[in-house]
């Protein structure tokens, strides 16, 4: 790599990474964390809470839960009617909306920096107080059940990431999707809920993160006045299944109505909350790009275009989790060819990097691709503080984020090579094929979510 050519670049990046570099922290006496990145650029701001909560909390029975209770909490507290919440923040010209993950479920509104009181009102409201009634919970639940069908059900590749995921996870609660079983689903009840909300939507385990033009002393006065007198909530976090080291390839097929078979590969792979070197993660980060960064990337130069075997091919790695993870590979054979052939095209590009460093040239070009692309991030002040939350639901200090880009730039190609030699082994590979059968002709397969996309949007 050239001298100081990351540094180069990150001087291009415009002034608003310089300009958001500031967070001031402070804790409440009941526990609750905030956190203020002041971002002067526009009149706005993005107030987000995030609960330490998600499906990897979850255990037989009661998955999907935290996703139910995420639709739920628009349906009516003790001062306000079901629906009234979105009603009030769409009035004073904003946006909300939540998500739930496997570790952390996350509620937000955009706003007018002069609206900020509303937003801490109304999620003080509903961190306490929810109501939860039977009729509301009984619509929000048959909503979740449609989204499963149309996301999951009716989807040929979520449906086999989602078996996937169910074998290569002998015992970490990441085999369970985040929209839960359907049998789960369906013997759900509202109190259930109840009591799951009672347990973890307590200040004690949230974090308040407000990004945007705003002074961090008035932020702090106005989450004491709304969020202070909330009480902590006993919180026992529950003993956590870790996942036995696997032994073995693992395969599996599985045969849903598709126009198209589809391969899913998967390594086990540490994350950042348990990687031992710590450069690990960020080595594995590189080497998905390295495979997928773009149309110029491995996968998509050399299996789409040149070779054709493949119509799509793709690899993901996130390692931003609390739990290890898995480095993904996916792939739709090209017309003519099998997905038989997909597979040992894939497995001779990881015997590739395991055999033979990248190129200094060509690791310059991803590094500052994804290094860029990380910097870039910083022009949403969603994404600012969408970042610090997530550390924090993760467990893990918001500080990471100030690091992140240079310990992404300071990833070497034996670093590369290393991970791709220690992970991407038969012995901790399982295999999904998706085998395509009859469709009716009415039926029609659903888009594709993408590799590792299966978060849930309300």
């Amino acid at each position: 790599m050239r001298p100081g050519f990351i540094a180069i670049l990150m001087m291009l990046i415009p002034v608003p990474f310089a300009a958001a570099a500031s967070v001031y922290e402070r804790q409440l006496d009941n526990g609750l964390k905030i956190l203020v990145e002041p971002d002067r650029r526009a009149p706005i701001l993005t107030s987000q809470i995030w609960y330490r909560i998600g499906s990897s909390y979850e255990y037989g029975g009661v998955t999907g839960i935290s996703h139910v209770l995420e639709h739920m909490m628009f349906q009516g507290t003790e001062h306000l009617d079901p629906g009234e919440f979105s009603r009030i923040v769409a009035e004073n010209g904003g946006e909300e909306n939540a998500f739930t993950g496997r570790d952390y479920t996350a509620y937000y509104q955009n706003l007018a920096n002069d609206r900020l009181e509303i937003a801490f009102e109304l999620e003080a409201e509903r961190m306490r107080h929810l109501t939860l009634g039977e009729k509301e919970f009984r619509k929000e639940l048959e909503v979740v059940k449609e989204e499963r069908r149309t996301r999951t059900d009716d989807n040929p590749q979520a449906k086999t990431y989602e078996h996937f995921a169910g074998v290569a996870f002998s015992a970490s609660p990441y085999r369970n999707p985040v929209i839960g079983w359907p049998d789960d689903l369906r013997e759900l009840r509202v109190e259930d809920l109840r009591d799951w909300y009672r347990l973890w939507y307590a200040p004690n385990n949230a974090i308040l993160v407000v990004a945007g033009d705003v002074d961090p002393e008035e932020v702090f006065a106005l989450a004491e006045k709304h969020f202070g007198p909330l009480q902590a909530e006993q919180i026992r976090l529950p003993k956590t299944r870790l996942e036995p080291k696997q032994l073995g390839e693992r395969r599996l097929e599985v045969k849903v109505p598709a126009k198209e078979p589809y391969l899913l590969m998967g390594f086990k792979v540490p994350s950042i909350a348990d990687a031992d070197p710590s450069w690990e993660p960020y080595a594995l980060e590189i080497l998905a790009s390295v495979l997928d960064g773009g149309d110029s990337a491995r996968l998509a130069r050399e299996l789409v275009r040149d070779r054709r075997i493949a119509a799509s091919a793709g690899a993901d790695y996130g390692a931003l989790k609390r739990l290890p993870g898995l480095f993904l590979f996916d792939g739709v054979p090209a017309k003519g060819h099998e997905v038989e052939e997909l597979e040992q095209a894939l497995r001779a590009q990881i015997e590739r990097v395991q055999k033979e460093p990248v190129d200094e040239e060509e690791l310059e070009r991803v590094r500052a691709q994804v290094v860029a692309s990380k910097v870039y991030e910083k022009d949403s002040l969603f994404t600012q503080a969408m970042q610090l939350g997530r550390l924090e639901a993760m467990g893990l200090d918001w500080r990471l984020a100030d690091t992140y880009v240079e310990r992404l730039a300071a990833v070497t190609p034996e670093q590369v090579q290393a991970v791709a030699r220690k992970y991407l082994t038969p012995d901790q590979l399982t295999v999904a094929v998706l085998d395509p059968q009859p469709m009716k002709e009415d039926r029609s397969a659903r888009p594709t979510t993408g590799l590792g996309g299966h978060g849930h949007v309300r």
